[in-house]
């Protein structure tokens, strides 16, 4: 078993690669939440290969940021290629291309979930970029573009499995789903079922409960959490004790929803600085205190914050009244 491979000994729970969340300092909370593999956010490959700060700065992996992938996405197969290359210089665990973004100004340009509008397309550059590294290349997509009966994801799998794709995550919408409608995860099982690479099923994955069900009515050997990770990243631990011990953990105290939120601004402002890293980080906080007595009030406080020192005034206030209560 290689390496790689025995990333999915374990039935894996991934960080989704998402634009202006997963950098560095959300992958390595997620991680120690017990998320088994992160992705990392978009990068563009003509950026990259341009020299852009942006595009550098998404490629830096520090020697504990691991395992994580580095996500790629662009429309020229060459460039896409190139930009690989460049990639597997950080020494990511792996390579993914990004094939199902469906945001109109990513998709309509051909890149992201606009590859699915061209299969074959979209399996000759999975080809050329497999040849160009020797890291293992993976493929993150959706189950087609359109509204189409028939999707093309079963076939494609098979085709892009042929290439040397060594990973298939699956969002189970279409592109132009979006995020509406549920996720079908049968897409997953289907594709599972006549691959050997592993399949992650991916969407609507919001709790331990649904990435458990989500294993176990598609045969894959493990889930991606998007969006539910950026407002609850212990999704992540409640998924593995349920997975591994069959428990049902407690949800997070309230001293442990603030202590995340100190830390998640702290290494914000750390890596951009202020205010970009405390505005960074305002996604996240709604999410961290939800639930908790007087969270609504604690939120438009919080939110009308623009550095480090305030935030933590007003975190530390908020918990000093909770327990004079």
């Amino acid at each position: 078993m290689t390496p790689f491979e025995s990333l999915f000994a374990n039935r894996p729970v991934i960080l989704a690669p998402m634009e202006d969340v997963t950098n560095a300092s959300f992958r390595g909370l997620c991680r120690r939440l017990g998320a088994d593999l992160c992705v990392t956010e978009f990068v563009n490959a003509e950026g990259l290969l341009r020299g852009c700060k942006k595009a550098q700065r998404k490629l830096t992996l520090e020697p504990d940021d691991q395992p994580t992938a580095i996500q790629i996405y662009g429309s020229d197969p060459p460039r896409l290629a190139e930009a690989a290359m460049v990639a597997a210089e950080a020494r990511p665990c792996a390579i993914d291309i990004n094939c199902g973004c469906w945001v109109p100004k990513v998709a309509r340009r051909g890149a992201g979930a606009g590859w699915l509008r061209d299969p074959a397309a979209m399996v000759e550059m999975a080809a050329l970029v497999v040849r160009s590294v020797s890291l293992p290349v993976t493929v993150k997509t959706r189950i087609g573009y359109g509204t189409e009966t028939e999707m093309p994801i079963v076939d494609l799998a098979r085709r892009l499995e042929d290439v040397g794709v060594r990973a298939l995550t699956l969002h189970c919408r279409t592109a132009k789903m979006g995020y509406r409608q549920a996720a079908d995860w049968s897409w997953a099982a289907k594709v599972q079922a006549v691959v050997s690479i592993p399949v992650i099923a991916n969407g609507d994955i919001k709790s331990a409960e649904d990435a458990a069900r989500a294993m176990a009515e598609t045969g894959c050997p493990g889930v991606m959490i998007g969006r539910r990770a950026i407002e609850h990243p212990w999704v992540f631990r409640e998924a593995r004790a349920l997975l591994d011990q069959g428990t049902h953990l407690e949800p997070p105290t309230l001293a442990e929803r603030l202590a995340l939120c100190r830390e998640h601004l702290a290494q914000n402002v750390a890596e951009r600085g202020e205010p970009f890293g405390v505005n960074h980080t305002r996604r996240h906080l709604g999410g961290y205190i939800r639930g908790l007595r007087g969270a609504a009030a604690l939120r438009r406080e919080l939110f009308t914050q623009t550095t480090l020192a305030t935030c933590l005034a007003t975190l530390d206030r908020f918990e000093a009244r909770h327990a004079a209560d």
